[in-house]
């Protein structure tokens, strides 16, 4: 490998590294610093502005934002970069939904020049969807045309310093063991997993099994609680039957990367949702007996 080649890799190493395990250090996973707020753009029914929602952030002591927007917040962007600055919120990632040709994807590019003048280095989330005659594809075939719409994306990601997650959204793409297979054929520094809890309905009983093979590989990871049934249903943290035994796994595996408090769909007012969900958090720890984590929240 020329010296080229080596600094390369070197700085595309570098930028996955920041991705999850080294990203922030802290001793318990679940401490109020180690949190980024999520699904709170979209999901408020009081519109924040970009100030409004970083004031908001503020208040719950919540210091990093994972970023998911619509097409009508593109003209924020710059702004929502600017006051998460302002208001000492780091940007650690941001949403992409991308299809089977992101060299297309007029998006992908604004968010790529966005990143690279604001001289933000970060995490894109990125779900692939979109993708014709799925279903009749070979497991070889659906791994190959995932990768190459992911190689796409990682490589414009490299050039500005980024790492992309791969986000679970339910279908073949949501599998954990389908990601895990990508990432292996793909074999770029800077790819990796975003697993969320609120996605996790039929992988509740295999969490045990595949969640510490994708801990080597994991970006960051989202709560939520989940209450077993025929559906499962999502519901606020600590309110389900099934989140405190995986956050156990998860608080005894070796990951150390952040962990997304949500909104989604807890309550039509995203403060109000994230407040819920950390009163949770808090209900978990204690059956956890946590305390270092919850020193954090007095």
């Amino acid at each position: 490998m020329c010296r080229k080649s080596i600094l390369t890799f070197l700085v595309l190493l570098a930028a996955v590294s920041s991705n999850a395990q080294n990203a922030r250090r802290t001793n318990s996973i679940f401490a109020r610093e180690n949190l980024i707020a999520w699904c709170i753009v979209p999901y408020d029914v009081k519109n924040r502005t970009p100030a409004e929602r970083a004031e908001m952030l503020n208040k719950l002591g919540i210091t990093m934002l994972a970023y998911d927007w619509r097409e009508k917040h593109i003209p924020e962007f710059d702004t929502e970069l600017d006051e998460l600055k302002k208001h000492h919120i780091a940007l650690q990632a941001f949403w992409l939904y991308s299809g089977p040709n992101p060299e297309n994807d007029k998006n992908l590019d604004i968010i790529i020049d966005l990143l690279k003048r604001h001289k933000v280095k970060t995490q894109i989330w990125c779900m692939v969807a979109g993708i014709k005659d799925i279903d009749s594809m070979t497991q070889d075939e659906k791994v190959k045309v995932h990768a190459r719409a992911i190689a796409y994306i990682a490589d414009k990601a490299a050039e500005i310093g980024c790492s992309v997650g791969l986000y679970n959204h339910g279908g073949w793409y949501g599998e954990p063991e389908n990601q895990l297979e990508i990432i292996r054929y793909l074999k770029k520094p800077n790819i990796g997993i975003v697993y969320n809890f609120h996605h996790a309905e039929e992988q509740i009983d295999r969490f045990p099994e595949f969640f510490p093979r994708i801990v080597p590989h994991l970006m960051a990871l989202n709560l939520a609680g989940l209450k077993k049934g025929n559906p499962v249903k999502v519901v606020p943290v600590g309110n389900g039957d099934a989140e405190l035994k995986m956050m156990q796994i998860v608080k005894n595996s070796t990951y150390r990367g952040p962990v997304g408090i949500i909104n989604e769909e807890t309550a039509p007012d995203a403060e109000e949702g994230l407040t819920m969900n950390i009163s949770g958090l808090k209900k978990v720890l204690k059956q956890m007996d946590d305390k270092e984590a919850l020193k954090t929240y007095q």
